[in-house]
């Protein structure tokens, strides 16, 4: 039995978590915390398997809270916010980039016909997060520079140039993502289409936030929009993200494939559907097997495909997957990402 420690100023929110994890997953609830000093406190004193974290709070945030435990008690932290105002979203996004593992929209009380949805997905998202090894956090020190490491990337396997680049990314996303994108210069002379796993009240938030931290401009995706190069479209909530022959966005609202709407299959489909062996294909970190039968679409098309490794994803599943199917070009740590699409599009 996992074992969670709740950290919520609101009691009402406090019981309500109590009682979704405990009376419809099986959880053991050992403790709860009103701030974020006193989430710090108990995550060293009760060591929980896993913690739910608010990130709007009096005295220490979540958001330095969530520093806070990553140096000092390495837990797997799942946020549960409220609020889905442009502001705090970027503080949950910072927040996963100091550590937490997933983002998740608080839910409201049982006679909400939201419940019961919101629900399932907290526990789903718990019971999965509970499993997952975190690594402890170093704290910053000001230094008078840094020394950076420079790894040789193996040679791009031999395919087309790359006129388009599709991304899919899911559970540990948001920061990785930062990384990838962040290695991009502002004149990238591609388009870069991306689905990102996320509850749909966050994604316009997710994009400001990136928009904020990257060098390319981050946009959500209009229907019949002309792609540019240059620029980072992101999947709107609900809808599948994908290209027309003209080059521009073409929104879908057909089914859901794995379970996911937008999803990475369709993308990866589109994508090699338009540009056959000149798209890329990219396959982050996350749960399940999502873009995994597009990106055979990719691969089969003569395009480039591209997986993250075991060793700096957060959940290595999807692109697991991807790679015992065979059909990915390169294997590479996040850190070799973003250069290796340099040189493909070059």
């Amino acid at each position: 039995m996992h074992t969670v420690l709740i950290v919520d100023d609101s009691a009402t929110a406090r019981e309500v978590l109590r009682a979704i994890l405990c009376e419809e997953a099986g959880f053991r609830v050992i403790g709860f915390a009103k701030d974020g000093h006193e989430a710090v406190e108990k995550a060293k004193e009760l060591h929980p398997d896993v913690i739910t974290m608010d990130i709007n709070m009096p005295g220490m945030n979540g958001l330095d809270a969530t520093r806070e435990i990553m140096i000092e008690a390495p837990t797997p932290i799942v946020i549960v916010s409220a609020s889905t105002r442009v502001r705090e979203i970027e503080a949950s996004m910072e927040a996963l980039g100091a550590g937490a593992l997933a983002i998740l929209l608080k839910p409201p009380g049982p006679h909400s016909p939201k419940y019961a949805a919101l629900a399932k997905e907290i526990v789903k998202t718990v019971k999965a997060m509970a499993g997952v090894l975190v690594i402890r956090r170093r704290r910053r020190l000001k230094t008078n520079g840094e020394t950076n490491v420079v790894r040789e990337l193996p040679d791009p396997p031999k395919r087309g140039k790359i006129q388009l680049v599709s991304i899919l990314s899911s559970t540990g996303g948001p920061p990785a993502l930062a990384k990838v994108l962040g290695e991009l210069p502002a004149n990238f002379p591609a388009p870069i289409l991306l689905v990102q796993h996320m509850v749909p009240s966050f994604v316009a938030g997710f994009a400001s936030w990136l928009d904020s931290v990257i060098p390319l401009p981050v946009r959500l995706a209009c229907d019949h929009e002309r792609i540019e190069q240059s620029c980072v479209y992101v999947a709107a909530a609900g809808s599948h993200l994908g290209v027309t022959r003209g080059s521009r966005i073409c929104l879908s609202d057909d089914p859901p494939i794995d379970g996911f709407q937008p999803a990475g299959t369709h993308l990866f489909a589109s994508v090699a559907e338009q540009f056959g062996n000149a798209s890329a294909g990219v396959i982050m970190t996350g749960m399940g097997r999502d873009g995994v039968d597009g990106l055979q679409r990719i691969y089969d098309a003569g395009g480039t495909t591209i997986a993250q490794d075991e060793a700096t994803s957060v959940v290595f599943g999807m692109a697991k997957v991807a790679i015992e199917q065979k059909i990915i070009g390169s294997v590479l740590p996040l850190d070799q990402i973003g250069k290796q699409l340099q040189r493909l599009v070059h």
